[in-house]
C-alpha cells in the first residue's frame, strides 16, 4: 500500500511547514510521506526550526524551503492531503493549490516573526507542540479506510486545536 502523501503549504516555507512535514515523516515512519513548500518560500529553513527538531532527535536532513510550484509541475508525486499552515488571523494570505486532494487549513501563528533568541526558541516550542498535537491526532485517524468526506471532517477538526486548547490536553 502507497503512504498517504501530505503537503504542508505555508508562505515562507521555513518554519510552521518544515516543523510539520519533519515530524510527519519521523513519526509516520512509511504509512505517511510528507513533503512542504511555500507560496513565496525563504529559501532556507530557519535555524530555529532546525534547533526545535533536532532537540527532540527529529532528523534534519533534506529539509528545505522550496516553491510549491514543484507539486504542480508534471512527475510531481500525487497528493492525498494538502494542508495549509498560514496565520490567517495576522492576516497572512494562504497559498492555493487546485488538485484532487483533500485539503483543509491548520492555521498557527508565524514562530519566525517574533524577535529576540529566548523569545524565538520558546515559540518555535510552543508551535513545535501545537503541530506535534496536531500530527498525532493525524496519526491516529485510520486514513486508510476514511471517505474523503469523513477525512476532510477529520481533519478541518483538528486545525481547529488551539494553543489554549493544546495547553489543557
Amino acid at each position: 500500500m502507497n503512504p498517504c502523501r501530505v503537503l504542508f503549504i505555508c508562505t515562507g516555507n521555513s518554519a510552521r511547514s518544515i516543523l510539520s512535514e519533519a515530524t510527519l515523516n519521523h513519526l509516520g515512519k512509511g504509512r505517511f510521506e510528507a513533503f512542504s513548500a511555500g507560496s513565496q518560500p525563504t529559501g532556507c529553513v530557519n535555524p530555529y526550526a532546525i534547533e526545535e527538531l533536532k532537540a527532540l532527535g527529529i532528523p534534519t536532513d533534506g529539509l528545505s524551503s522550496k516553491s510549491w510550484d514543484r507539486f504542480t509541475e508534471e512527475g510531481a508525486p500525487p497528493l492525498d492531503i494538502v494542508i495549509t499552515v498560514c496565520d490567517s488571523a495576522a492576516s497572512e494570505t494562504c497559498p492555493v493549490l487546485f488538485g484532487d486532494f483533500v485539503k483543509t487549513h491548520w492555521g498557527q501563528p508565524d514562530p519566525a516573526a517574533v524577535q529576540g533568541a529566548s523569545a524565538a526558541t520558546e515559540a518555535f516550542r510552543r508551535a513545535h507542540t501545537l503541530v506535534l498535537y496536531r500530527i498525532t491526532a493525524l496519526l491516529n485517524l485510520p486514513v486508510e479506510t476514511m471517505s474523503r468526506d469523513e477525512l476532510k471532517r477529520a481533519l478541518d477538526h483538528i486545525g481547529t486545536i488551539t494553543d489554549a486548547e493544546e495547553e489543557d490536553l
